[in-house]
């Protein structure tokens, strides 16, 4: 896949870092509590990542709803943070949101300058994700969503999947392994795909 024609502001200063050529683009990782954004960043990510994840406390029970994930122990309280090079002439900068409600206040400051975003979905808990789709539309970011399969997870078909979650044709829907680097690659890829063609529309558009 040809990765030219993105160009962004955020170009990294540190000498050496990348090649002169590259562009960054910073790509949001959303999703609800539990749906795998820490995993999915710590599988696809080139570098060590930044988590910040805390375990979970009996303080916390009365706040973190655990249904249907009641064996997670961790949370992310702040942000998680990759990087993956998908080309010589793109690299993507991840920034994993939280997950709960209570640190919802932290994603205006998180959206700023991202270019498009992942939502993962866990299918057997849709509404876990209703949030992070809403806040997409509402800051105007681009997405796709992938569906992240677990072990006791159900095969639903796209068309239902959309449905339940309100989501337009136009917007890509699939699914993934967060646990695994090129299944989480693809993502990303299918991320940029749909940020390009968005692109050359608009171009289209406005001749």
């Amino acid at each position: 896949m040809d990765f030219k024609g993105f160009d962004r502001p955020d170009q990294p200063t540190s000498a050496g870092s990348l090649p002169a050529e590259s562009r960054s683009v910073k790509v949001m990782i959303a999703g609800g509590f539990g749906t795998g954004k820490t995993t999915m960043v710590r599988s696809v990510s080139d570098i060590k990542p930044l988590t910040t994840e805390e375990t979970l406390t009996q303080a916390s029970i009365d706040v973190d709803h655990l249904i249907g994930v009641a064996d997670k122990n961790e949370t992310t309280v702040s942000l998680d943070f990759g990087r993956i090079g998908l080309s010589d002439q793109l690299v993507l900068y991840l920034f994993g949101t939280p997950g709960q409600e209570r640190f919802w206040f932290l994603w205006n400051g998180l959206f700023k300058g991202a270019l498009g975003a992942v939502v993962l979905v866990d299918t057997r808990r849709l509404a876990s994700s209703f949030r992070a789709i809403e806040e997409m539309e509402r800051q105007g970011v681009p997405f796709v969503i992938a569906l992240n399969v677990f072990p006791d997870s159900q095969d639903h078909p796209v068309d239902e999947i959309r449905d339940a979650l309100d989501i337009p044709e136009h917007t890509p829907v699939v699914a993934c392994d967060a646990r695994d680097r090129e299944s989480s690659r693809d993502v990303l890829i299918a991320l940029i795909r749909h940020l390009k063609e968005r692109s050359t529309a608009a171009l289209e558009a406005a001749r």
